[in-house]
């Protein structure tokens, strides 16, 4: 049987926070509302864009979050056309990418982004090519919906027991547990280790060297 790890991307495989809280900002003041707090957005970041806005606007109505989130997609666009958008790989996620490869993992992305955006970021850093499903918010409910792990793991031909998510924040954990899947909290994002655990982690990893011995301990419970 073929063993799963499926990466978050934002948090998790890049560090994007700084673009997403700056875009907020610009989509926000577009429309003439009140800019969340940066923390705010941080916190938000991995839901799909609609249910993000909802968070970040909960006195709006929901034409007006479908509305914010287009105008969010238009900012982000064009930012990446300037040259305005930091996604930076963190430390040592190549090397981890690297060892799970070597140790016989599939690897897949499940993310709030759209394909397009996932594509870019992926193909920028040339790991695109490494993953074997990329499950994004186009052709998927919002996080915590177990939708995007069980459709990467029918692409994979893998079963929970031989999945691991890796993500950094509460929505990611509670969309393993949701696809029967383990959940390993990467402590390096967005969501701080309490959050990673309340939203059901087994483990919470401080940086992406620390995965494997985590993981080896994970998946050895998993199996009995």
């Amino acid at each position: 049987m073929n063993r799963l790890a499926v990466f978050d991307c934002d948090g998790t495989l890049v560090d994007s926070g700084a673009t997403i809280v700056a875009t907020v900002a610009e989509a926000f003041s577009e429309h003439g509302v009140a800019i969340p707090p940066a923390e705010l957005c941080r916190g938000v970041i991995g839901l799909s864009l609609v249910e993000a806005m909802a968070k970040l606007a909960p006195d709006a109505g929901p034409d007006d979050h479908v509305r914010y989130a287009e105008t969010y997609k238009g900012c982000f666009f064009r930012a990446r056309q300037e040259g305005r958008v930091d996604e930076p790989l963190f430390d040592g996620v190549l090397d981890l990418l690297d060892s799970l490869e070597r140790d016989g993992w599939l690897l897949a992305v499940a993310t709030g982004k759209s394909d397009r955006g996932l594509r870019h970021c992926l193909e920028k850093h040339d790991i695109h090519a490494r993953f074997v499903s990329l499950q994004t918010a186009d052709r998927h409910p919002s996080k915590p919906d177990p939708s995007m792990v069980l459709q990467a793991m029918a692409e994979a031909g893998t079963d929970p027991g031989e999945t691991i998510v890796i993500g950094d924040t509460a929505f990611d954990m509670g969309m393993a547990k949701g696809a029967g899947a383990a959940a390993l909290g990467a402590g390096w994002g967005y969501h701080d280790a309490a959050e990673l655990l309340a939203g059901g982690a087994d483990a919470v990893a401080d940086r992406p060297h620390s995965v494997l011995p985590l993981l080896a301990r994970l998946m050895e419970r998993t199996n009995g």
